[in-house]
């Protein structure tokens, strides 16, 4: 179990997968926590909206409707593979389950099939809703089912956990029948490809080859940057910052960690929506991963 992303940073995890994101208004807000616990959280489900069309889904899962209120989910995915942040917090998506299967997931290990109605999802898991009918033959196009990959993969590399915690409705209570058309193994199977690497590389249903060397500069580690070091690592962090129009040099960057490098850090940390310490130019591992700084050795 875990405590909540905040808002930042579930959109920076997002964001260093890869994910195509949009922020609809409100979003960081947009919740149910008056009705109950939000957290700790134990996994991420997914769900398929019966519904078509990408504004009306998106409508329908923000606003919900006189039987169930919005949000009804945290994001939605829609066909062309962008997720659409519509709410954080407590959200009406999981509902009623089986305690067992909660526990699994928390534990993840195998599955039992879901027989009892008797544990509060809704406090317990984050919810990605898929535009798609759901009648098994409604297509789930590739860059969807991506995204899908992406988003669960983001959650879990943010909490530290395995393909294990992604779920699909249908496995939480036996009173729905959600996602169809994709099996939860094959997605958990891509999940688990992709943590495999780094952020933002590879997945898909099997890994990919491994290159000579990664692309990116895996993070170093919060006390590499304390220690003021001379390194390359840093001259490439600096040029990606300044890329990213967050600099703070008169000079440089160079490979020496200096205070232009901290100032010009924390304005990437505040371009992501970090504040307060977590935007104090020091660098923690998801705004790193979402720099994406080349390898540099």
């Amino acid at each position: 179990m875990a405590t909540p992303l905040t808002a930042d940073t579930l959109l920076a995890a997002l964001r260093a997968e890869g994910v195509t994101v949009q922020e609809h208004p409100g979003w960081r807000t947009h919740n149910r926590n008056h009705k109950g616990a939000w957290g700790p959280v134990n996994g991420i489900v997914v769900h398929h909206t019966v519904s078509t069309g990408t504004t009306g889904s998106v409508a329908l899962c923000r606003d919900g409707y006189d039987e169930l209120p919005g949000p009804l989910c945290h994001g939605v995915i829609d066909k062309a593979g962008t997720v659409h942040l519509i709410g954080h917090g407590r959200t009406n998506h999981a509902g009623l389950g089986d305690g067992d299967v909660l526990d699994a997931v928390a534990a993840e290990t195998s599955l039992p099939a879901p027989r009892r109605n008797d544990t509060d999802g809704n406090a317990h898991f984050y919810g990605f809703e898929c535009v798609n009918l759901g009648n098994g033959s409604d297509p789930w196009p590739d860059a969807q089912l991506d995204a899908i990959e992406r988003a669960s993969a983001a959650l879990c590399r943010a909490h530290g956990w395995q393909a294990a915690s992604v779920i699909g409705h249908k496995e939480w209570t036996n009173t729905k029948v959600d996602p169809r058309g994709f099996t939860m193994e094959s997605m958990r199977s891509r999940v688990a490809a992709r943590l495999s690497g780094a952020p933002g590389q590879g997945g898909g249903s099997t890994p990919p080859p491994a290159p000579d060397a990664p692309r990116h500069q895996p993070f170093p580690g919060a006390g590499f940057f304390t220690a003021a070091p001379n390194s390359p690592i840093v001259t490439a962090m600096g040029r990606r910052l300044v890329a990213e129009g967050c600099s703070a040099y008169s000079v440089g960057p160079g490979p020496q960690w200096s205070e232009a490098d901290r100032r010009s850090y924390a304005r990437w940390q505040q371009k992501l929506g970090f504040r307060g310490a977590d935007a104090d130019g020091w660098p923690g591992r998801t705004s790193w991963d979402a720099l994406k700084v080349p390898y540099s050795g």
